[in-house]
């Protein structure tokens, strides 16, 4: 169990309740399945986006709206070339996830702290996703999301997720503790 996620859970449970397991998702800066498609794609944004504010600027004679408009696509552009990768290593860094006797627990949120909890006697399926090292992620509910929603990370995005053990270490072995829990809670 990881120390920091222990102390963040142990924060939010019941009193006869007791906590299983606790993790986190990989920290730092990382590379996903989607950024395969993401990658391209913001450089195509981002390249066009340059090249229109830059001609429009230095032609000096464009009015100012038209300066300005260029603004709002150079700053998504940033955004969706570097500033992506540093929002969901930040989102991340701030996430715990816990499985207890009860319920599954996923604290998070970058600006709020945020508690999602799922009562172990009401999950809906559950959905493993598994990379050759070992590393996954267990998915609660619905059907398994594409990891170009999961790892794309704009504001507000994440809310159409379902809630997940993202990017974990031992993933098979979380899924069957999972597994194993509810059958116990049942």
């Amino acid at each position: 169990m990881n120390v920091e996620a222990t102390q963040a859970i142990n924060r939010e449970l019941n009193r006869d309740e007791r906590l299983l397991w606790s993790g986190r998702p990989s920290q730092g800066l990382l590379l996903r399945g989607s950024d395969l498609m993401m990658i391209p794609f913001s450089l195509l944004w981002a390249g066009f986006a340059f090249f229109w504010e830059y001609n429009v600027v230095s032609s000096g004679k464009a009015p100012l709206f038209f300066m300005l408009w260029g603004v709002p696509f150079v700053l998504m552009g940033l955004y969706v070339t570097v500033g992506r990768f540093f929002v969901d290593s930040y989102q991340r860094g701030r996430t715990f996830y816990g499985l207890t006797t009860e319920r599954v627990v996923i604290v998070s949120g970058i600006f709020n702290r945020k508690v999602e909890s799922l009562s172990l006697r009401n999950l809906p399926e559950i959905t493993l996703s598994e990379r050759s090292n070992g590393n996954g992620s267990v998915e609660f509910g619905g059907k398994a999301v594409s990891q170009f929603m999961r790892g794309f990370y704009w504001p507000g995005a994440t809310r159409q997720l379902p809630p997940t053990f993202d990017l974990i270490e031992n993933a098979r072995q979380v899924y069957n503790q999972v597994r194993e829990a509810q059958r116990q809670a049942a």
